[in-house]
């Protein structure tokens, strides 16, 4: 109960700022997710992971990232702190294994063989794509062509061929700053 009342006095004292920020997370530094000292569930997640919410295709509660993601993106009555829920019901299914009846999945899409919310959306601030989706959808307007990369029947191979997967988790890609250049030797003082 006191955490869910700290949270929610976080919130509203945190909300304007989040309100003028370019994307919901780009007001939040790590430590808005992530927990160093004070882990709440995997991935040192700083909200705990939702246990409550159901998902309509199992009927089991979710798991994995996807609980994590639902910590926050759930209502308070299904266990989430109730910043833009989403519904289970009413979109695109998560924390689901996809049948290749209806979908042909890439890997790059998948979280331990199932569907996760990073699969599609990756949450950094450091996404510059619409919704954090991970795929530049031109702002909504290519939506048909990121379906196509699960779903060919909704684009043409050749634009589908064309999209990047953006991946902030994805360590292997990370290229560190070059080192600083050595500074010039001082220039002998004159007398």
């Amino acid at each position: 109960m006191l955490t869910r009342f700290l949270g929610v006095l976080f919130l509203i004292l945190v909300f304007p700022v989040l309100a003028f920020a370019y994307g919901g997370h780009d007001g939040l530094n790590c430590t808005g997710c992530h927990g160093i000292h004070n882990a709440k569930g995997e991935i040192i997640f700083a909200v705990e992971p939702n246990k409550k919410a159901i998902n309509p295709k199992t009927k089991q509660a979710f798991t994995g990232t996807t609980s994590l993601c639902l910590g926050c993106h759930e209502t308070v009555e299904r266990g989430g702190l109730g910043i833009l829920a989403v519904s289970a019901a009413h979109s695109h299914p998560y924390g689901v294994t996809p049948s290749p009846k209806v979908a042909n999945v890439p890997a790059v899409f998948l979280r331990d063989g199932k569907l996760e919310c990073v699969g599609c959306h990756d949450p950094h601030p450091s996404n510059p794509y619409y919704m954090y989706l991970r795929v530049d959808t031109s702002k909504g307007a290519k939506m048909a062509e990121f379906c196509a990369l699960c779903h060919a029947s909704k684009a043409s191979p050749k634009d589908v061929a064309a999209m990047k997967v953006f991946d902030s988790m994805d360590e292997r890609k990370f290229t560190p700053p070059p080192a600083p250049a050595p500074e010039a030797p001082a220039a002998p003082k004159k007398k």
